[in-house]
């Protein structure tokens, strides 16, 4: 009898709805990232069946202690935001894996790979197959599902379709548009996900999951457009190249870029599919294309109605249909001598009569620019000149999220094409401590992602100069420190 389950990629998309629909099923589930705190921040901490690790397959570690207790195992994990090597990345840690459940007593693995081309060659798609054939050398039993996009809230392929019609009024399409797929709601990929625990496999299968339909990713953007209101133009270019329209993913879509060019090398082919294996085996009603986009669409807000934003009802008010899902981000980190609870103390000071630390004209005139078209930024204000509280308004920013010593986020309150925070985070590292400062923002369509990118510069000039002004204002010394944007 299966009670304790292993979920290897816990933070990413599929993982992060699994992991609690196997808890409310009364599953002991531990569940995995290479960042701990990516995954203490989606609030399992607090269920007492949700034990949280942090795991990093490419690194050397002993696995015999994580899977001494586990019956199940759901390897869910990818390497396409790790750049252009994903490939050595994601194969090396299917290798580190597959050597440890030799030596486990794990009873069966379900692993979600891609559907297959039956010509030509992705690397991504590539990958995935690998994966899967290093894993079924451990010997224990594989089930394999296979997938194309998954419709939900958060779907790297579906938000990186969502973005293109949001963002540009016409498309100069290259010949993948025609490419066939069969998308499926990610309500069905979780329940087969499930109901696959109820069986006891004594061999490998491979079985793919399929929608009821199978559509080009022109169609499914026709349909997705007419769902959102959104009129829909192509312009074929059939000799456009994959690694051009790749290229410019980076200024269309919020999805993270190294995700999205490795998604979109995989679509320049038809990747069929057959879902009559385990449908057969777990009957379910499979929702059409869009049924499952109705349903995403009625999920919008989720992304905003979590611990990342305090579930704070102003950043809730203020979300609208068409913001990106995924955020973009730009800041600076810095490793100091400084203590804790110096810098806390100077991060405490932020705005008033203090002003923002480093380049206040430059802030003066974002303020300016916000009372000039309708915005109150002007207006300067803080409850207590020395210290923060949750829901504290400081000019036009509002503390949503407070760790004393650790962790401050702000809610952007100017007026711009979206919807943003700006956090200061604090890293105890024993010899040094490491202070971040960093813009996330969510961009209102091609507007948003237009001002993000206007803005930048900035941004990592100023935050550059923030943190070390916060060093210099304890009285400490500087170390290294380096630019982060995605």
């Amino acid at each position: 009898m299966i009670k304790t389950i292993l979920v290897v990629g816990a933070s990413g998309y599929v993982g992060s709805h699994l992991v609690p629909e196997l808890a409310n099923s009364g599953y002991q589930v531990k569940a995995t990232g290479r960042n701990l705190k990516l995954l203490q921040k989606r609030g399992w901490s607090s269920i007492p069946n949700i034990e949280l690790v942090e795991l990093d397959l490419n690194q050397n570690t002993d696995l015999r202690p994580l899977l001494s207790d586990v019956d199940a195992v759901f390897f869910l994990v990818h390497g396409m935001n790790h750049g252009h090597d994903f490939i050595d990345f994601e194969l090396d840690a299917a290798r580190h894996f597959s050597q440890a459940l030799k030596l486990s007593k794990v009873k069966r693995v379900i692993y979600l790979g891609a559907l297959q081309s039956v010509k030509g060659y992705s690397k991504h798609l590539a990958a995935r197959k690998a994966t899967g054939e290093i894993l079924r050398e451990s010997g224990i039993p594989i089930t394999e599902l296979r997938a194309g996009i998954i419709i939900g809230p958060g779907s790297a392929a579906f938000e990186v379709m969502r973005d293109y019609i949001y963002n540009l009024p016409v498309m100069l399409t290259p010949k993948w548009v025609k490419s066939h797929s069969s998308p499926i709601a990610l309500r069905n990929v979780l329940h087969y996900l499930l109901e696959l625990l109820r069986f006891t496999p004594s061999r490998h299968q491979i079985m793919d999951v399929a929608g009821p339909e199978q559509l080009s990713y022109e169609s499914q953007m026709r349909q997705l457009g007419r769902l959102i209101g959104k009129n829909v133009h192509f312009i074929p270019l059939p000799f456009l190249p994959i690694s051009v329209a790749a290229y410019w993913l980076k200024f269309i879509t919020s999805v993270p870029t190294n995700i999205a060019r490795a998604l979109v090398g995989g679509l320049r082919f038809d990747l069929p599919a057959d879902g009559s294996a385990i449908q057969s085996l777990i009957p379910q009603y499979l929702l059409t294309y869009e049924e499952a986009v109705k349903e995403t669409l009625r999920h919008e807000t989720e992304v905003v109605r979590s611990s990342v934003w305090g579930f704070d009802p102003d950043a809730l008010a203020r979300w609208q249909p068409g913001y990106g899902y995924y955020p973009k981000q730009a800041g600076y980190t810095l490793k100091t001598d400084a203590s804790a609870e110096q810098l806390w103390r100077q991060i405490q000071l932020i705005g008033g009569k203090e002003g923002y630390f480093y380049a206040n004209s430059l802030w003066r005139i974002r303020e300016w620019l916000d009372h000039l078209i309708g915005g109150n930024a002007l207006t300067r204000f803080r409850r207590d000149p020395h210290t923060l509280e949750l829901g504290d308004q400081v000019d036009s920013w509002k503390v949503i999220n407070i760790e004393p010593y650790r962790f401050l986020s702000l809610l952007f309150g100017m007026k711009a094409p979206g919807l943003g925070r700006l956090e200061f985070t604090i890293e105890d590292k024993g010899e040094y401590r490491e202070v971040d400062i960093r813009a996330w923002w969510h961009p209102a369509g091609f507007s948003g992602l237009l001002y993000w990118f206007t803005m930048m510069p900035a941004h990592l000039f100023i935050f550059r100069g923030m943190t070390h002004a916060l060093v210099k204002r304890c009285k400490a010394k500087a170390q290294e420190g380096k630019s982060v944007t995605l």
